[in-house]
């Protein structure tokens, strides 16, 4: 009950912080606006019709620094209608549970679910949970729970496993629509990103009429390197933080490569499968636009769902008859994934603060002043 009660009062505390933390803000609260599709109204994830977002946040003492983040498509019964899904490797360095089942059958039948890389079984014993516990499932005897990772122990204990089934169940069970937290909250509690402070960060895209008007939403666990770089500057090279810097510049600095990245796709528009998976391809795209490489030592995986309600698959009926979308009408959804899922890191850096953790071990907030000094300067010669 103590845990339970200081976990809480934290949560209450950081989700306070990260709501409105002192001189941070979202990217286009600084005044720039990427890409050229609009945002949905929130400019999240949660902007796709009926999906939920839960989080809990665990700041524990000094070394305890990590959560969870679940993504829930819809309010119904996930297990009974399932969402066509589909993942996309950009490296496999991770440990993303139930991804062979979802390349085998082509949906999701529970909430995705982002904690540390040592919690993914305390992930999966929490999703099991909630779903055996749903009206409807009284016999059920198989369920592949969807859990996704990055490793945050450089600021969080995390052979300590401080992560239970039952903050899973609260995550999931808490989602709800609406603003979405970002930053130094759930699953991006102590991640790490490009040296700076990483978190959880989200974004959309809606098309227009004319292409369809369908709504896409990015939310990504970001905790990786390479070298930063936000709406086409180079701001990692300029702030003198970037990987490789060690070798370039003949510098006593180093910073990793290597990390992870969790990048959660969801949409609208009626897409399959095979869709959906070249959709989830063009979200490494959007990686790639931040200045991430999918180093070696990195775990960059997408998850690409479609909630059209059309389209969600009741395994008790005999026949299924999806309406699709045609190749060609492919191509505006690209787009928008990429700008959504730059847009969603952008989001987790300009949000997240300074962070001190394990073994006294410090990480700073990327300077948001310096940044947007750095993109103002004229291209690097």
């Amino acid at each position: 009950m103590k845990r339970f009660l200081v976990s809480v009062v934290l949560l209450a505390s950081c989700l306070a912080a990260a709501a409105q933390p002192e001189g941070r803000g979202r990217i286009r609260d600084f005044g720039i606006e990427p890409g050229i599709f609009k945002t949905g109204p929130y400019n999240a994830i949660t902007d796709v019709p009926g999906v939920r977002v839960g989080q809990v946040t665990l700041l524990e003492g000094n070394d305890v620094r990590t959560g969870v983040t679940a993504i829930v498509p819809h309010d119904g019964n996930l297990f009974r209608l399932k969402c066509p899904a589909a993942v996309w490797v950009g490296n496999g360095f991770g440990k993303l549970a139930g991804v062979t089942q979802i390349r085998e059958l082509g949906n999701i039948e529970t909430p995705v679910v982002l904690t540390n890389t040592l919690s993914v079984a305390q992930g999966i014993e929490g999703v099991l949970s909630y779903t055996l516990s749903q009206k409807g499932n009284e016999t059920v005897r198989s369920v592949n729970a969807v859990v996704g990772e990055t490793n945050d122990g450089q600021l969080n204990d995390i052979r300590g496993r401080h992560v239970r089934a039952d903050d899973v169940v609260k995550a999931i069970v808490s989602a709800k629509g609406g603003p979405v937290e970002e930053g130094c909250v759930g699953a991006g509690t102590g991640t790490v990103c490009f040296g700076w402070k990483g978190g959880i960060g989200t974004s959309s895209r809606v098309l227009p009429a004319d292409l369809g008007g369908f709504t896409v939403g990015v939310l990504v666990q970001a905790n990786y390197g390479g070298v930063l770089e936000i709406d086409g500057a180079p701001v990692g090279r300029r702030l003198g933080q970037y990987s490789f810097r060690q070798s370039v510049e003949n510098q006593d600095v180093l910073m990793s490569p290597d990390g992870s990245c969790m990048i959660v796709v969801f949409t609208d528009a009626p897409l399959d499968a095979r869709n959906l998976e070249r959709l989830a391809s063009r979200a490494m795209m959007g990686i790639a636009r931040t200045g991430g490489i999918a180093s070696n030592g990195s775990g960059d995986y997408v998850i690409a769902v479609s909630v059209c309600p059309e389209n969600l698959i009741d395994e008790r009926t005999e026949r299924y008859y999806p309406t699709l979308l045609h190749n060609d009408a492919m191509s505006p959804l690209f787009e928008a994934v990429i700008e959504a899922t730059a847009e969603a890191v952008w989001n987790a850096l300009f949000m997240a603060t300074d962070m001190k953790g394990r073994d006294g071990n410090f990480v700073p907030a990327l300077p948001i002043e310096g940044a947007l000094q750095a993109m103002k300067l004229p291209p690097l010669p």
